[in-house]
């Protein structure tokens, strides 16, 4: 009994916090509030590749940024487009090119692999920041943020920074529940038997290349996902988001929080956005906020040094035994 509260308590008390914080939270907490919600979904994702098929990526800010053009792009200019279809199209722009560079970049393995996947990202960086198609070095606004109506009424606005902070909050609950299926199911433990050993799994007649296939699709179209939510809290959107740092930087946060557990995604994402809040902040750290990537780059090499497994580990340390 005491290992089941301990599995549901936490998630079950965070989505009460989600709930519950936009209506008690300043503006400007709002704002951070979604900051970290946005890339915990977005490391949620990269943690189906990284954590749970042993797939280390660094083009995966690729498949974010495509989310967030297709969202801005494909949205009406004097007009607030569908939440729903916009969402959609984030989510299919995003898998389709997870689809085509997965396709090409899982016949290769290792460091490989890794190169390939960061070769196809900064191609797509460069589409977007080297032609008109995405406004060049500008990026593109977002004129009118999307709604969901029903009826001429309007249900949720993402206008609204508590109904987009509910919106992002639901979302990243749901992507959580996917994965916690997914590693749940037939397909999930298939996965891990990947990342364990892939020429195993082949020889027991596991088709290995499809499995990681799909896994890469899923994630990619997830990272789309936290796009969508980027754009719509921004209304801006601009090549930088297809960077190879954005790609570092999530796969950062994974490492920060734990491999291997969702939770230690969602732990990391909080970290890194507060870790770079207190540190540029001069009222805090004074003149070192002027570099605050140094002191965070110390600060996180730190965590690495002394908690190898990540900071999930501090909470696993106290998880009660059946």
């Amino acid at each position: 009994m005491g290992t089941t509260a301990w599995r549901w308590g936490p998630p079950t008390f965070g989505v009460i916090v989600l709930a519950l914080l936009p209506l008690l939270l300043s503006p400007y907490l709002q704002d951070l509030l979604l900051r970290v919600v946005t890339l915990a979904v977005f490391a949620l994702s990269l943690e189906l590749l990284v954590g749970t098929t042993g797939l280390v990526s660094l083009g995966h800010a690729a498949f974010y940024g495509i989310g967030a053009y297709a969202t801005v792009m494909l949205s009406p200019t004097d007009a607030a487009g569908s939440l729903p279809g916009l969402m959609a199209a984030a989510l299919g722009c995003a898998a389709l090119y997870a689809l085509f560079v997965g396709a090409l970049s899982l016949r290769t393995k290792g460091v490989y692999f890794i190169m390939v996947t960061l070769a196809f990202a900064q191609m797509a960086y460069f589409v977007f920041h080297d032609t008109k198609l995405g406004g060049g070095t500008d990026g593109l606004y977002l004129n009118v943020r999307p709604v969901l109506a029903v009826g001429g009424h309007a249900l949720v606005d993402t206008d609204d920074k508590r109904q987009m902070l509910w919106l992002a909050g639901a979302l990243l609950v749901g992507t959580w529940a996917l994965l916690a299926l997914i590693r749940r199911s037939r397909f999930g433990h298939a996965l891990a038997g990947i990342r364990v050993n892939e020429q195993r799994m082949r020889a027991a007649g596991f088709p290995t290349t499809l499995y990681k296939l799909a896994a890469f699709v899923i994630a990619g179209a997830l990272a789309g996902l936290a796009g969508f939510l980027v754009a719509a809290k921004d209304g801006y959107v601009n090549p930088e988001m297809l960077s190879w740092h954005e790609s570092g930087a999530v796969l950062l946060v994974i490492i920060l929080g734990g491999l291997g557990r969702l939770g230690g995604a969602v732990l990391g994402a909080v970290t890194f956005v507060l870790l770079k809040e207190l540190l540029s902040t001069a009222a805090l750290v004074g003149p070192l906020a002027d570099h605050w990537q140094l002191t965070l780059g110390v600060t996180i090499i730190a965590f690495v040094a002394l908690l190898p497994k990540g900071l999930i580990a501090l909470a696993t340390a106290r998880r009660p035994r059946s």
